[in-house]
């Protein structure tokens, strides 16, 4: 008996009792599709979460702490940031220093104060540094500033008290409502000197806005400019990055060296892999999104072996039915089976036939209950967004997914399936196989 055969003789019995098989192919269904949908949910909100990530440029970006020498961190300094550059896969090292006082922006009637930092622009450009408008410095006296520079910017005719509204943001009609880009702006330092306090002012020029922070709920008001900048404000107060010393105050000591914020660039998440692991073997203290996507990824993958786990158990409920159809057939073809046994068929073809009609099964089920857990799933994506929202009256990100169904997913589940359906219908197939002809011929088991 060919497999063609094998196939003919199945489908003909099957039709013979098609609401027990119907019953069975349902409850397999179900199961698969219940297995399915629920490790979605881990597959969706995994991938949710790291294109999150991804979509930040951070993702490619190394934090480089300092160097660790003889038990001490030494900062960054210009000697390191070569070294660093010269290894292959890095894209960009940039660097920032602090200045150690707020300077006062002033904006015809409006000023702020606003952290500054000094950046290396080139450098910056060559991280993929992005603006929402506007250019980059070009000159010395030029500078970019935070997305939401212009939401501290407040008027200095107006009361404190009627300045604010109650969440603390300037009211709309007190906002600066001009364009920032081309406008010359005043920063004011101040030092004390000889007791007194002095002040100087150094006329600016904003050029570009940069692009807001990846994270919705951070806020970046600071200004960039330029070292030629800090030049002139060290001259002034004649200590390192504008430190103010009080009038009981000694003068500060010289501070090392060095950059507050150094950051190394690549292509590519193995690329920061790499680099990651050449700088730590040169004592440099070093962290990335890449360490935080590998922990993220162990969470989640940990979550969805134990999803799928408990769906299999679904499944291994639903092989009972499986088991009791396969039984019943045994039962109900005891006769085809005893003259299939006269006329010479071998054991392991009748056992093949049972375990071929239990795999049909399991196979029919798998395909139905795939198509199933892909309808719950979209519908899953489309509705648990809107009451969500409409509960917690926030707006979920873009983009978010509660339930993704990847190939290795469907994979997974219908090799599950077909394992634990075959191995339901292992002993009934066996019994088959055991059966006496003169009793299958006399109908008796």
């Amino acid at each position: 008996m060919n497999l063609k055969d094998q196939w003919r003789f199945v489908k003909s019995n099957m039709r013979r009792s098609k609401s027990r098989i119907f019953m069975t192919v349902l409850a397999t269904a179900m199961s698969v599709a219940f297995l399915i949908v629920l490790a979605s949910v881990g597959f969706g909100l995994h991938s949710t979460f790291i294109q999150d990530l991804l979509e930040d440029r951070t993702v490619t970006k190394i934090e480089i702490a300092g160097l660790e020498q003889d038990g001490n961190v030494q900062p960054i300094t210009d000697k390191e940031i070569k070294e660093i550059e010269a290894i292959d896969e890095v894209k960009a090292v940039t660097r920032q220093q602090n200045l150690y006082q707020t300077p006062n922006y002033t904006l015809d009637n409006y000023s702020s104060q606003n952290q500054t930092v000094v950046a290396h622009f080139p450098s910056e450009i060559e991280a993929g540094l992005e603006l929402t408008e506007g250019r980059l410095p070009e000159g010395s006296h030029e500078i970019v500033v935070g997305h939401h520079f212009l939401n501290h910017l407040a008027p200095t005719d107006v009361e404190v008290d009627d300045l604010y509204d109650e969440n603390n943001v300037i009211k709309e009609k007190f906002q600066y409502d001009e364009n920032l880009i081309g406008k010359q702006i005043e920063m004011e330092v101040a030092q004390y000197i000889e007791g007194k306090e002095q002040k100087e002012s150094i006329t600016l020029t904003i050029t570009g806005i940069v692009e807001p922070p990846s994270k919705g709920w951070m806020e970046d008001q600071k200004v960039y400019t330029t070292e030629e900048v800090l030049n002139e404000i060290e001259s002034f107060t004649n200590t390192p990055r504008g430190e103010i010393v009080m009038p009981d105050q000694s003068q500060p000591a010289s501070i090392p060296k060095g950059y507050d914020a150094v950051y190394g660039f690549a292509d590519s998440m193995d690329e920061i892999n790499n680099i990651s692991e050449i700088l730590k073997e040169q004592n440099y203290l070093v962290y990335s999104v890449a360490d935080e996507i590998k922990n993220i990824n162990l969470v989640f993958t940990i979550a969805k072996i134990g999803l799928i786990f408990i769906g299999t158990i679904a499944i291994i409920i639903a092989s009972i039915g499986i088991y009791n159809t396969m039984t019943m057939a045994v039962t109900e073809r005891t006769p085809d089976i005893g003259i299939m046994k006269a006329i010479g068929a071998h054991p392991k073809k009748i056992k093949q036939i049972f375990l071929l009609e239990s795999s049909y099964i399991g196979l029919i089920g798998a395909v139905i209950g795939t198509a199933v857990a892909y309808i719950i799933s979209i519908l899953l994506n489309i509705t648990l967004p809107i009451i969500i929202e409409s509960a917690l009256e926030e707006q979920l990100p873009e983009g978010f997914q509660f339930s993704s169904i990847p190939l290795s997913l469907i994979l997974i589940s219908v090799t599950i399936c077909l394992l634990v359906t075959i191995v339901s219908g292992l002993k009934p197939a066996k019994r088959a196989t055991q059966i006496d002809v003169l009793k299958a011929m006399r109908r008796e088991i």
